[in-house]
């Protein structure tokens, strides 16, 4: 497979954090130094105003001392002649003291008004500049976070045959660089950027055609380059059409990834998939259809995306077989000696959802799926298409065990759900059985459950642990290759799978750490597969032949230290 080209928007920002390209400086700078400017200038308006508003006071006790000193004129004045004297001496010193004081006063005041410029004519122009600032950048609310992540993993399987490897600590950095534009209230555009990969790249034994396909291209610890993850616009209503349905339409690279229940464990904010059938990258729209005005929380959601285009080549292709160049075609026209689409069609359709208590079901239809193709001889001769798949999930969430029965079962939660994949293969192909089965060919269906609990820290006020249970029968298939686990899709396992994980804030929400431990059981093989019967055929590992269990992970286990910033 290709890898993922960059678009505009990843280049750019390839370069602002590498800062060799002046171009892309000068587009971010320009908007950082705009609402730089834009502070700054509101600050000065600010404090001009504030030192109005104490000239206006120090003139207003300028102008009561001088009424005083009046009042004391006009009562001296109006005294019986019986005073002595010295008494009006005394009054006249005061008197001529008082006026060569407001004499003074005025003196001061008017050099002042001399120098200073008008304070409401200066806050009118910083005004003016505030406003021409925010016309100049569209008031469209710039925003970029920064999300990054040191982890250390301890590996360790154990093969088929008893053998056993490991890797006592796999280092990897993950930064994700999200940027939002709100353009109306209404109508915005997010992104994320991924750059993944081990402590000073990696060392493999030899070319990696899965590790690098599209749906995880940003999800495994790869290459040092940023990709990008997500890039979509967002457009949200409250009345569809005159009637009070909200609704919403999407079109981009999809936030597929980190969905529903699986997001517990990752600390994340879950998109909208079900992450126990579906977590993978890919490209396509969504449409959000709302009917809380009838039912609390209903809503139905519709999606489409494509995760394989078929187009020739701009110029022209090679054959690694024989680096032979392969027939010409027109740019991009349909190649029929290439893989076909892969498309997938679905919704999510939540019934009831009051805060508390959320249920919710998903479906989806994937179409074309493949598997690479290797010979007996353990050859890869690139990919296949060997069938489609149906998927169904429906899972129940308790944000909070009961009415009030304890603080710490209030900020308790518990979920299940439970999933069906069916697959259909095409005519002469297989998915899931083994070669030598007597139902290859044959339809396949496979079942998963899974649990958990999220509980408060026992530490601290904000910290979480949580302890998770999922399993798999032998035809069970999820679309989860970009979940989180070095050790590969827990969900996916076909067998048992077990989680405890603690989640503890360092600095505020700002640093925080986390340990997890996850420990896989596998009943029979193909559970991280593809959809065929090459790298996802379904064999128990017990009945293997001595000379394949070597090459089959039995159990796994990863223990993961985490380090993470988000600001």
């Amino acid at each position: 497979m290709q890898k993922r080209s960059f678009s505009f928007i990843s280049i750019t920002a390839a370069m602002l954090l590498s800062g060799s390209s002046l171009h892309a400086e000068t587009m971010y700078e320009k908007f950082i130094k705009m609402q730089t400017q834009m502070q700054q200038l509101q600050q000065e308006v600010n404090e001009l105003q504030e030192k109005n508003k104490m000239l206006e006071q120090k003139l207003d006790n300028s102008a009561s001392v001088n009424n005083e000193v009046k009042e004391a004129e006009d009562e001296e004045t109006e005294e019986e002649e019986e005073d002595d004297t010295t008494t009006d001496a005394k009054a006249n010193d005061e008197e001529d003291e008082g006026v060569n004081k407001n004499d003074e006063d005025e003196d001061d005041d008017d050099e002042d008004d001399e120098d200073e410029e008008d304070p409401q004519e200066t806050i009118a122009d910083l005004q003016e500049s505030v406003e021409e600032l925010e016309k100049a950048t569209g008031n469209n609310h710039l925003k970029f976070n920064v999300d990054y992540r040191f982890s250390v993993d301890n590996l360790g399987y154990k093969m088929g045959d008893g053998s056993t490897q490991k890797n006592n600590a796999l280092l990897a950095n993950r930064l994700w660089l999200n940027m939002s534009w709100a353009a109306t209230d209404k109508l915005s555009f997010k992104g994320q950027l991924a750059y993944y990969k081990t402590f000073g790249h990696r060392s493999t034994s030899g070319y990696t055609p899965l590790d690098d396909f599209d749906w995880v291209v940003a999800e495994n610890p790869y290459e040092g380059e940023i990709r990008v993850k997500n890039a979509y616009f967002f457009y949200h209503d409250n009345e569809f059409v005159g009637t009070p349905v909200s609704w919403t339409f999407s079109v981009g690279r999809r936030p597929s990834t980190n969905g529903h229940l699986i997001n517990f464990r990752d600390d994340d904010q879950a998109s909208s998939p079900n992450g126990h059938s579906i977590n993978v990258e890919f490209d396509g729209a969504s449409a959000k259809f709302g009917f809380d005005e009838w039912v609390q929380g209903m809503y139905i959601k519709f999606c489409a995306g494509r995760g394989l285009t078929n187009a020739s080549s701009r110029f022209f292709a090679i054959n690694p077989a024989n680096n032979q160049i392969t027939a010409l075609n027109a740019p991009y026209a349909d190649d029929p000696n290439a893989l076909p689409n892969i498309d997938l069609g679905g919704f999510i359709f939540e019934p009831y959802s009051d805060g508390q208590y959320t249920f919710t079901t998903q479906y989806y239809y994937a179409a074309n799926l493949i598997d690479a193709k290797i010979t007996e001889q353990n050859q890869f001769q690139g990919f296949e298409t060997v069938g489609n798949m149906h998927s169904f999930t429906a899972s129940f969430i308790a944000d909070g065990i009961g009415e009030e029965i304890s603080d710490y079962l209030d900020d308790t939660i518990f979920f299940v759900s439970w999933a069906m994949s069916k697959s259909t293969p095409k005519r002469g192909k297989d998915m899931f059985h083994a070669p030598s089965s007597p139902h290859y060919g044959e339809h396949t269906r496979g079942y998963s459950v899974w649990t958990g609990l999220n509980m408060p820290s026992l530490i601290s006020e904000e910290g979480k642990w949580g302890v998770e249970y999922n399993w798999g029968s032998k035809y069970w298939r999820s679309i989860t290759y970009a979940e989180d686990t070095m050790i590969g899709s827990k969900v996916a396992t076909r067998g048992s799978a077990y989680e405890v994980y603690f989640t503890e804030p360092l600095v505020d929400n700002i640093l925080t750490a986390q340990l997890r431990f996850t420990y896989i059981d596998y009943e029979y093989t193909g559970s991280n597969g593809f959809f065929g019967s090459s790298t996802g055929a379904s064999m128990k590992i017990s009945d293997l032949p001595a000379a394949y269990k070597g090459m089959y992970v039995d159990k796994a286990q990863d223990i993961r230290f985490y380090l993470r910033y988000r600001y």
